[in-house]
């Protein structure tokens, strides 16, 4: 079953926790802190495997988790660092943040990787806070917390040459005939449910890759018939063979149709190269008004051609042609080149308080990842992170809100009480 579009949940290893330790060695007085710090937590990585040709391995399982930092050890040891979990997908992958709709990544080259979330970093054993004033520290970080994010993945067949029509135009014959590709062919409209890929060698030295897009009707940029699933496989495409259906009542209105559903669709589809061709000259109606249809075209500065699929009849001379035009194209520049999303970092000192039902709310995502990473059950950890608290001016901010004293404030999941 070709599979297109899929979303699925990722998340980041976390950072390991670091450890609180002093030396403890006969004839050694006052060994000092030792902790050693936490391990990084495993990164999320999308990789290109040319193997693979949909997002069919998506169906199922959509909930991918990257391992855990280990903690550190005595002696300054610090923990092992996950490994990262490499989620292979197919070339012409384009990923998405789902819940923002930012493009992250356009993945077509094999062996190309995204890093989608990255894994965090191990917390600091006691060893960092010793000072002068703090010999003694009986102070750790928890590990930092990972990512998590809803990725929207949409794939993109890479080919040169796309062939578009209407339903039953002789498209599936068409491949079959220049490829080695064997698509489901008949004589009924929609045939091809999905986009099918076939190798045609224009020579000894050059191939190219042909993508038969399924058969497209008038809406189906807006979802009417197939054409709203598969009309983005057109874009990755550098060249187009229109082939229109010689028995139809009327080609030319179904050129005019196809191009501007394309248009609408993306409009730069609308400005690629096309070579247009009328098939099904075996059958003798075709034959009797390929001059009238010829005119036409020729009206509407259309270069147009006369074919035959099913009879091989010009096909050959078809392939050459737009095997020329597509050396002249130049290729078609990565999505993630064209639209590069810049942020600036997170200002931990801006922060948010609302007034809630049961208390106060501090909203900040360094605050909360602040919070996350310290153990609550040590009272330097505690002490470190309301001096923090006062450094950014979360206190004053909190008493100018109106804030009483044995008010629950929250922070993420947690919950402090304030205190004068």
């Amino acid at each position: 079953m070709f599979v297109d579009t899929a979303e699925i949940e990722v998340r980041s290893g976390r950072g390991g926790d670091g450890m609180v330790h002093f030396r403890r060695e006969k004839y050694v007085p006052r060994g000092g802190p030792d902790g050693g710090d936490g391990g990084r937590g495993g990164d999320v990585v999308l990789e290109v495997s040319p193997t693979l040709s949909t997002l069919a391995a998506f169906r199922h399982t959509t909930r991918y988790s990257a391992e855990d930092g280990r903690s550190g050890g005595s002696q300054n040891r610090t923990g092992r660092s996950a490994e990262a979990l490499v989620i292979p997908v197919p070339p012409g992958t384009v990923v998405y943040d789902a819940e923002t709709g930012d493009l992250l990544g356009d993945l077509t080259e094999p062996g190309q990787r995204l890093v989608v979330c990255k894994g965090g970093r191990g917390g600091r054993g006691n060893t960092h806070f010793k000072s002068s004033t703090n010999q003694v520290p009986r102070t750790a970080e928890r590990g930092e917390p990972g990512e998590e994010k809803r990725l929207r993945l949409e794939l993109k067949l890479i080919a040169d040459i796309g062939i578009v029509g209407v339903p039953n135009a002789g498209k599936s014959t068409l491949l079959s005939v220049l490829t080695n590709a064997r698509p489901k062919i008949a004589d009924y409209p929609f045939t091809t449910l999905e986009p099918n890929l076939g190798v045609a060698e224009v020579d000894d030295e050059t191939t190219v890759v042909l993508a038969d897009i399924p058969g497209l009707i008038e809406g189906a940029s807006h979802g009417a018939g197939l054409g709203f699933e598969f009309l983005r496989h057109v874009q990755r495409t550098r060249v187009l063979i229109h082939l229109l259906d010689g028995l139809s009542p009327d080609p030319l209105a179904d050129y005019a149709q196809i191009n501007a559903e394309m248009a609408l669709f993306d409009p730069a589809l609308a400005r690629k190269p096309q070579i247009v061709a009328v098939n099904k000259a075996d059958q003798a109606e075709v034959q009797e008004r390929w001059k009238t249809l010829k005119a036409q075209f020729k009206k509407q500065k259309v270069d147009v051609r006369l074919v035959s699929a099913l009879a091989r009849t010009g096909v050959r001379d078809l392939l050459l042609d737009a095997a020329r035009l597509l050396a002249e194209t130049p290729p078609p520049q990565p999505l993630g080149e064209q639209v590069p999303v810049y942020r600036p970092e997170e200002d931990p000192r801006q922060f948010e308080i609302l007034r809630e039902a049961e208390g106060w709310r501090i909203r900040s995502r360094a605050i909360e990842r602040a919070a996350e990473m310290t153990p609550w059950d040590q009272p330097g950890a505690v002490r470190r992170f309301q001096k923090l608290m006062e450094r950014l001016g979360v206190d004053d901010a909190l008493r100018e809100a109106g804030a009483q004293e044995g008010d629950t404030v929250f922070i993420g999941e947690y919950e402090l009480e304030y205190q004068e």
